[in-house]
């Protein structure tokens, strides 16, 4: 019997969101189709190490978003019938990595406040002078789908700073920009690869997935083809990290399908030569390694852009009291 603590700390979460399998990962098989013979036969799968003469960018654009809840409202119609919803800050932003100086600064960043609830449409709260809460409109009754729509919103947000960094940056000295969750809505920026640093379903096999427990520090999986809404294709990484669980420093990444797959193979081993370099540690960040040490500072100046959310509430409550003027 052998029992592990994940690393995470409990306020976050887990570094996989399904019950713990027999492996310690994910146990919620996906639907989505899965060819792992990409880059070698199934059969043939075992740990591999970077190409020798694979070298990380000079450059690395790292893309993640931030959220909070400021306020939970009620918002009634003309007949009295009242409906919960929330009223959010979220913001995206790009942290640019010189890998040569050894340099990490905030390459641009958007912020937006939303009033997300069902029923009819409302008026903006102006709670400051710069915080503008515009209303979204959440379809049906379903406290969750409030939840759905704002991170939906953030994910455009994110998609949309990952779409200006890239038109910023230059093909003279190519860069590697990896955005934080699925690269779905940014398959057709170049050079952009998908990080999952959490797990939510099991999409290999048993004795696939026993590789991807066996891998070592800077290790990767081989290449498979996940199917389903749209193609990508994935591989595993461990970052170094303390032994631990089977899957301690585990992350998933991804690019596009149509990719030639010399060049998905080519930057699946640069982000093995990449990537490690970024792995946080335990004492630092209660998500390491997995939480990447320039997106844990891009998270806190995102936070920071939020605004003071004391003073926001307050302005959330003298706006929703003229409305009920």
């Amino acid at each position: 019997m052998k029992v592990h603590v994940d690393a995470w700390d409990p306020s976050y979460g887990r570094s996989f969101e399904a019950d713990a399998g027999p492996g310690g990962g994910p146990a919620a098989a996906s639907s989505a189709p899965v060819e792992t013979g990409v880059e070698r036969p199934a059969a043939a799968w075992s740990p591999l190490t970077p190409a020798p003469d694979a070298r990380p960018p000079r450059t690395v654009l790292l893309v993640d978003g931030v959220r909070r809840i400021d306020a939970r409202v009620w918002v009634e119609d003309d007949e009295g019938v009242a409906r919960p919803g929330v009223c959010a800050s979220y913001a995206a932003g790009v942290v640019r990595c010189d890998l040569a100086a050894g340099v990490a600064e905030l390459g641009l960043s958007g912020v937006s406040h939303g009033l997300f609830a069902p029923g009819p449409s409302v008026a903006p709260l102006r709670a400051h002078a710069t915080a503008v809460y515009r209303p979204h409109r959440v379809v049906g009754d379903d406290p969750s789908q409030v939840d759905a729509e704002l991170q939906r919103r953030l994910y455009e947000l994110e998609v949309q700073v990952s779409e200006r960094a890239r038109r910023d940056a230059t093909d003279d000295e190519p860069d590697l920009l990896v955005v934080d969750g699925p690269l779905r809505g940014r398959t057709a920026l170049p050079r952009a690869l998908g990080y999952a640093k959490t797990h939510h379903k099991q999409y290999l096999d048993g004795e696939l997935t026993r590789v991807v427990t066996s891998l070592a520090p800077s290790q990767r999986t081989p290449l498979f083809l996940l199917g389903g809404q749209w193609h990508r294709y994935s591989w595993y990484l461990r970052l170094p990290c303390a032994p631990g669980s089977p899957w301690s420093g585990i992350v998933r990444l991804e690019c596009p399908a149509d990719w030639p797959r010399p060049d998905a193979v080519r930057y699946a081993d640069i982000s093995a030569v990449t990537l490690p370099r970024f792995a946080s540690s335990a004492y630092k960040d209660p998500r390491a390694p997995q939480n990447l040490v320039p997106i844990a500072g891009l998270e806190r100046r995102l936070r920071a852009l939020l605004g003071d959310p004391r003073l926001l509430l307050r302005g959330l409550r003298s706006a929703a009291a003229r409305t009920a003027a």
